[in-house]
């Protein structure tokens, strides 16, 4: 039997059947409202502000925000497109790109692309790569995140190490997680917890391993077993919390409350983590530490166009702006996140400067795309019950991740024959 996908059968038909829309819908009046779906409310003032300079370049359009919480966001939007509510434009991100994509309800951008020489050449390949399939683009990059070394300075300067640099290695972030881990006031040197986009993949990556290549999964590779166990030695050795013990507080609320002094995190987090006047005082933030070569992971959002609006002229017009200069600057100046327009990074590193945020963008040379395939979800729910106990302190990475490399193989397996 083959595998429903999570947009398939019912639900795609009838999205299909009401694509071949001209688009050109407006309200009483000849004004277009558009709607746009986003979950970050960090992020709305920066949103409103370049809402406000697209509807002054573009009078007889407006734009309202729709925000929803992450945690029922895309349930909402799942549900908003079986009943045809689904916002004009939307946020998209990469576990679940191809599933919308392959399932027709995505407006194809690729000819808008073209007719209106849309600059995409000024944002990272590899993010406008990650929002193609089969040769069409159906969503342009709006900014990107790294994962980078966050340390306490004043747990370190209490300690007396050094602070972490470019020069360091995986082995004197173990030294130092030795140094640091105080069991009489609980602080950990370290959080190694079970968190796929900023722990695990990047520790795979920088072993040289793989998460998923040429269709195939890398968590059985002996050097992807490599990475996962430079994570939980961590937690073995009492450096870290066990993941049973993060659940409720995790690595980066620990990290906030000063009982953690190392942790790795995404550049996304620099707007929170600024607004914590201790983590402002005295937070530190380096690149990763290299293991057997320099590696972390970059994501990055991208704006889409529903394939059933019938706005779809003004959706375009909107999402255009959104990948020029104008928008990124807009965006980088209100320091929510790192804007993808090449160019205009300055003004979100200039937006905290206590805090040494071109680590974050210097990583992109060596950075890996986040991995994905058409049920990216499918296989990532996989990883955290065959994952937990070694991460828990019950030892058994080893065959936790080849148990998990077979499963992954299988489930993608049934994605190439469905």
């Amino acid at each position: 039997m083959r595998r429903r996908t999570l947009l398939g059968g019912a639900v795609a038909a009838p999205l299909l059947a009401a694509c071949s829309g001209g688009g050109g819908g407006t309200d009483s009046g000849g004004r277009t409202t558009l709607s746009y779906g986003m979950w970050d409310p960090a992020q709305v003032p920066g949103m409103e502000k370049i809402i406000a300079a697209f509807e002054k370049r573009n009078p007889r359009i407006s734009v309202r925000i729709q925000l929803t919480p992450w945690a029922s966001y895309w349930t909402t939007l799942k549900t908003s497109m079986r009943g045809g509510t689904a916002p004009d434009v939307f946020w998209m991100n990469a576990v679940n790109f191809q599933l919308y994509a392959a399932n027709g309800v995505l407006e194809p951008l690729s000819g808008h692309i073209k007719a209106d020489a849309t600059p995409v050449d000024r944002h990272p390949k590899a993010l406008v790569k990650l929002y193609s399939y089969r040769g069409t683009q159906y969503g342009l990059p709006k900014d990107f995140d790294t994962i980078g070394l966050w340390y306490n300075k004043q747990l370190f300067d209490k300690a007396g190490i050094t602070y972490p640099d470019a020069s360091w290695t995986w082995d004197d972030v173990r030294d130092a997680a030795a140094e640091l881990t105080d069991p009489r006031r609980r602080v950990h040197g370290f959080a190694a917890e079970m968190d796929r986009q900023i722990k695990i993949y990047p520790a795979i990556c920088g072993a040289d391993g793989y998460v998923l290549e040429n269709g195939r999964s890398g968590f059985g590779d002996e050097r992807s077993i490599d990475g996962m166990r430079y994570l939980t030695d961590m937690i073995d050795r009492g450096w870290s919390p066990p993941q049973s013990a993060m659940v409720e507080s995790v690595g980066r609320v620990r990290y906030w409350s000063e009982k953690v002094a190392m942790n790795y995190d995404l550049s996304a987090m620099a707007g929170q983590m600024y607004a914590v006047p201790a983590l402002k005082d005295h937070g530190g933030i380096a690149v990763l530490p290299r293991g057997k070569r320099r590696a972390t992971i970059i994501h990055g959002l991208a704006n889409v166009i529903s394939a059933k609006s019938d706005k779809k002229a003004a959706a375009w017009k909107f999402v255009h702006f959104m990948a020029g200069r104008e928008a990124a600057e807009i965006q980088a100046k209100a320091g929510a996140t790192i804007s993808s327009y090449e160019g205009t990074q300055d003004a979100w590193i200039k937006s905290m400067p206590e805090f040494d945020l071109k680590n974050f963008i210097e990583m992109q040379e060596y950075a890996v795309p986040y991995p994905s395939s058409k049920n990216t979800a499918v296989w990532e729910n996989l990883q955290y019950p065959l994952l937990g106990a070694a991460f828990s302190g019950k030892g058994g990475i080893e065959n936790a991740a080849r148990t998990l490399g077979e499963q992954m193989d299988r489930a993608l397996k049934e994605e190439r024959d469905s």
